[in-house]
């Protein structure tokens, strides 16, 4: 697809101008007005369309125009569009893609679409798309490319440059800085940095124009394992290996930084209460509200159930109206400060910083902060009680309880996101409820216990 300069953009274009295009079944001219649309605004007219009027636009342009545009869409319209256009033009698509991108899109299809595509893929794709989802997503092997430069290390310099003479429209799209030198087992055992190859004599062999012994990483090496090593090497991308040194892919950094990307705003969006993957108001309506509704019915069961102990208390908060407001504001800084803790052990989890195995040692760390925090912040609204009604016993009552609670839920903050990763349950998903939860049931319990105990001095 052509580029234009943003001057010759035209920002009055829109959605209704290229649906019209699209329902002329004119390509050439949807084409030419995607291109005077302005850059940044490209995304908001594609995604305004209809359903239908996305999938026919994708089907209609040529395969690499189509691919340009839809890899800047999000990820639910790209998997609606190739779910919905003939498999035959999936495929054609898809082949425009990055290796790794076309195993990310492939695996979110059902099993029949998936078929259908895979059978129009081509024979090499179809391989590097079957051997890449064998990896987990956030591993080496699941974030590689399989487009790169290698060659034997016998090779002279002087076939490695016919050689990629010979197949310049083929590399045109590879992100070459480097090539890899393999033995004669495939296995890695030099980097080639072209200024290196061009600059050699021409019959040099590749082992002596070469840097021996590059670094790597292992295909099964985990996320937290390939930030680690970028932290610790300025490389824009790092060559892939099997067990036994074989060379089989390159994760490039900004595959890495988009991978961090995906799982915190995922993490985000769990504990917002978006579940069951992201959410576009593009999006069915029935989908959309069934997702959120999973999630709400669970919580308002909770909320009862912590509701339940100012009912068995009701004598008392009758009493003494006053704790009535206090109540909300003991739950919502013991939230509070609870979520601070799943916040850190969440982050710490995904750095490989803790193992969820090390329970005991983060509720110990935290009960450290709790006591300083609740302390600080129960003689504050301890004093805020007591200024307001002029009752020590109050503010003795309302400051205790929110110090107690801080600590509780810290505790839990910390502890739960640990516990739910060791029996397999998303933390970002699960940690917010429960932590919500019990912190209400204690501070409700705490508040109301002991002005039942003080009743006499309260009223």
């Amino acid at each position: 697809m052509e580029t234009i300069h943003p001057a010759a953009a035209d920002s009055t274009l829109g959605t209704a101008d290229l649906s019209e295009l699209i329902h002329q079944q004119d390509s050439e001219g949807a084409l030419s007005l995607i291109d005077r649309i302005a850059p940044r605004d490209v995304i908001h007219v594609v995604s305004r369309l209809s359903r239908e009027d996305r999938t026919a636009l994708f089907s209609m342009l040529e395969a690499k125009d189509a691919a340009t545009i839809l890899q800047q869409l999000p990820e639910p319209q790209i998997t609606h569009a190739l779910r919905t256009m003939p498999p035959v033009a999936a495929a054609r698509i898809l082949e425009q893609f990055p290796s790794d991108d076309q195993a990310d899109f492939i695996s979110t299809l059902d099993h029949r679409h998936y078929t259908a595509i895979m059978a129009h893929l081509d024979e090499s794709d179809a391989d590097d798309v079957r051997r890449l989802m064998s990896y987990p997503d956030d591993t080496a092997g699941g974030l590689m490319i399989t487009e790169y430069l290698a060659f034997p290390e016998a090779a002279t310099v002087a076939e490695v440059v016919e050689n990629l003479g010979a197949n310049a429209e083929l590399y045109a799209d590879y992100n070459i800085q480097y090539a890899y030198v393999t033995n004669e087992d495939d296995q890695l055992v030099g980097v080639l940095r072209m200024r290196d190859l061009l600059l050699s004599r021409r019959q040099n062999a590749l082992r002596d124009v070469m840097i021996p012994n590059p670094a790597s990483v292992r295909d099964t090496d985990t996320l937290e394992q390939l930030v680690a090593f970028f932290d610790d090497n300025r490389f824009f991308g790092v060559p892939v290996v099997h067990a036994n040194g074989v060379l089989c892919g390159v994760v490039e950094r900004s595959a890495v930084d988009a991978a961090i990307a995906e799982d915190q705003d995922r993490i985000y969006r769990n504990a917002q209460g978006i579940v069951g993957g992201e959410e576009l108001r593009t999006m069915p309506l029935l989908l959309r509200s069934r997702r959120r509704l999973s999630w709400l019915s669970v919580n308002i069961l909770l909320n009862i159930m912590a509701a339940s102990v100012i009912a068995l208390h009701q004598d008392t908060l009758e009493a003494v109206i006053a704790l009535a407001v206090f109540l909300p504001i003991i739950s919502d800084m013991s939230g509070c400060s609870g979520n601070q803790a799943v916040a850190v052990s969440m982050r710490e989890l995904t750095l490989g910083v803790v193992r969820p195995t090390e329970v005991v040692r983060t509720v110990l760390k935290e009960i450290s902060v709790g006591i300083i925090n609740g302390l600080a912040l129960g003689v504050l609204i301890g004093l805020v009680a007591f200024l307001w009604k002029s009752n020590f016993y109050l503010g003795l009552v309302v400051g205790g309880a929110l110090m107690l609670n801080t600590i509780i839920a810290v505790s839990i903050g910390g502890a739960v996101p640990l516990l739910l990763k060791r029996m397999k349950v998303d933390p970002a998903l699960a940690a917010g409820p429960i932590l919500t939860t019990i912190t209400d049931m204690c501070g409700f319990f705490i508040v109301l216990t002991l002005a039942s105990a003080m009743l006499s001095r309260l009223t």
